[in-house]
């Protein structure tokens, strides 16, 4: 992250003066009709769903009543018949878009899964249902909407629809569920079937699903509780107010493990957080400016982690190395879960994106496994999680899932919370924590530098780079390295990156353009030095400038 972008308020607790208005945010979620001439009003689902603020006009009721009708209509088409699971979050509008949806959804007599006792409910256990529901089923497949705008501020909203597989939906179907919405808000909601939420709530086909328990019950399945129990550990979690909030203090009493919960504490002016490195309240576990309340208890327990608000990326904090980076504790998981699940067939795949460690590669290479390497997004690890080719999918944005100890699928969304717990039982296991398992692979297999920086892009130039073809990049060496590689598709799965990845022998960089802001961002990585990443982050930029003027 470029150090002059950096806010003075980075790493302190949340002033006053950004907390956002909840009585004018939840106004305007009302109050607001999106401007369909105005593209940052449409409905535009990107790596994940459909997110936007409602004060600017990007995540708004008629938002909701159309893309939960564009899901019915979806539905119809694809002859999806089953139960509908459906669950939120705690940011300020995930309860009304849920009122929103459940009012389309009875009226459109779909059968519907919510929580019980209206309990905020984890993106993984929404995954976790819809799998559970599915397993050795031919018909009557159950899908499902979360609610959720992931680790993203307090005034955001977000909105998601996982098909039949349990993972986020493909571009295919996001594309046909977008064009149907945007058609339902340019007829002013003309064809959108709805019911007051009263009735919704009191109809036939709205029922209540136990997914805490579901989920928390199964968790044996994926962790070694026992090691954990018998290493007579010392643990904490820090939920950031989110989803799984309630989940861990019945995860601690059921397998018996020393786990103390920082904070129940639920504000969805998240007023208790630390601020984000752009003076953004942002409840990102990755972060170190954003994790400071756990890093400074990061002393008293063997190993510590955290989950974003819809507890779907992890955030583990040891006493060796602090908050470990996510590419590292990435590394770390894998070659664990690799060595370590004996009942996993040997034929698994390693599912990484093109952005994450290099040091991934070499892990894989070691354990005797196919790599399996695809764009950005969580989307492309679902099939494989789903059919049993992937034991692992993760990625550089701390989020990732695997599966369960015999080899069959857990969930095909990401799932912040099997890898914390996982952090455990590797502490267990292994006799060290994750920081000190993370040095001991460096030092066997190298140790990378990595970095990312963001450039400045206007739209046109985000487009010609998202189209850039490897041909177009004339490049011999990088920062002195041959280069071996150019690539615009993923090798992995063929797919498009969006942008370029250059390969050298040792080290490497990508380039995307941002979906939200004016920038491109660089990832980049060394297996030398620091000065030779910044000598590749320098060239890099160089290029892609050049490539995209």
């Amino acid at each position: 992250m470029s150090t002059e972008r950096i806010s003075p308020l980075a790493g302190k607790p949340a002033p006053q003066s950004i907390l956002v208005d909840l009585d004018r945010l939840l106004a305007a979620y009302t109050d607001i009709r999106p401007d369909v001439s105005n593209p940052a009003q449409r409905v535009a689902f990107g790596t994940s769903g459909h997110r936007g603020s409602s004060l600017e006009g990007s995540f708004n009721e008629w938002h909701i009543l159309a893309i939960t009708q564009a899901i019915c209509d979806y539905r119809a088409k694809e002859s999806v018949t089953g139960p509908l699971y459906i669950g939120f979050d705690t940011h300020a509008l995930s309860q009304p878009a849920f009122r929103s949806a459940l009012e389309v959804l009875a009226a459109n007599g779909i059968e519907v899964m919510t929580s019980k006792g209206g309990e905020f409910t984890p993106t993984p256990a929404i995954s976790h249902a819809i799998l559970c529901h599915n397993r050795g089923r031919e018909s009557g497949l159950a899908d499902g909407i979360v609610i959720t705008p992931s680790h993203n501020p307090p005034d955001n909203g977000g909105f998601k629809y996982n098909p039949v597989n349990g993972g986020p939906a493909g571009t295919e179907i996001t594309g046909w569920v977008q064009r149907q919405a945007n058609t339902y808000l340019k007829d002013k909601l003309a064809g959108v079937k709805r019911v007051p939420f009263a009735q919704a709530c009191a109809a036939s086909t709205t029922h209540t699903h136990d997914y805490l328990d579901a989920y928390v019950a199964d968790l044996a399945n994926v962790i070694d509780f026992d090691a954990i129990r018998g290493a007579r550990l010392k643990l904490a979690v820090d939920p950031l107010g989110g989803a799984g909030v309630h989940y861990w203090a019945p995860i601690a009493e059921r397998y018996r493990i020393d786990l103390t919960v920082v904070s129940e504490e639920v504000d969805p002016r998240f007023a208790f957080m630390t601020v984000d490195w752009d003076g953004k309240i942002r409840m990102d576990p990755s972060s170190e400016y954003a994790m400071q309340r756990l890093l400074a208890l990061k002393d008293e327990y063997d190993v510590a982690f955290a989950c974003d608000t819809d507890h779907d990326r992890h955030g583990v904090v040891t006493r060796s190395s602090g908050l470990l980076p996510s590419n590292h504790f990435l590394a770390v998981m894998i070659d664990f879960l690799f060595r370590e699940r004996k009942r996993w067939p040997g034929t698994l795949a390693i599912g990484k994106t093109v952005v994450s460690t290099a040091l991934i590669d070499r892990v894989a290479k070691q354990a005797g496994r196919k790599l399996y390497e695809v764009p950005v997004g969580f989307k492309w690890f679902a099939p494989g999680l789903y059919d049993g080719s992937l034991g692992f999918g993760g990625e550089e944005s701390a989020g990732a899932s695997f599966l369960r100890q015999d080899g069959s699928v857990w969930t095909t969304d990401k799932d912040g919370i099997v890898p914390a717990l996982l952090s455990a039982e590797i502490t267990a296991k292994a006799g060290r924590d994750p920081g000190e398992c993370y040095a001991a692979l460096a030092d066997k297999l190298g140790r990378p530098c990595s970095d990312r920086l963001e450039a400045v892009a206007n739209k046109y130039q985000k487009q010609k780079l998202a189209k850039l073809s490897a041909s177009e990049i004339k490049l011999d060496a990088l920062a002195g390295s041959k280069v071996a590689q150019v690539l615009d598709k993923a090798p992995g799965n063929g797919a498009p990156i969006g942008g370029v990845k250059v390969i050298a022998e040792d080290g490497w960089f990508a380039a995307r353009p941002s979906g939200t802001e004016d920038i491109y961002k660089i990832y980049a990585e060394s297996f030398r030095d620091d000065q030779h990443l910044r000598a590749i982050l320098a060239e890099a930029q160089r290029v892609v400038d050049k490539a995209i003027a």
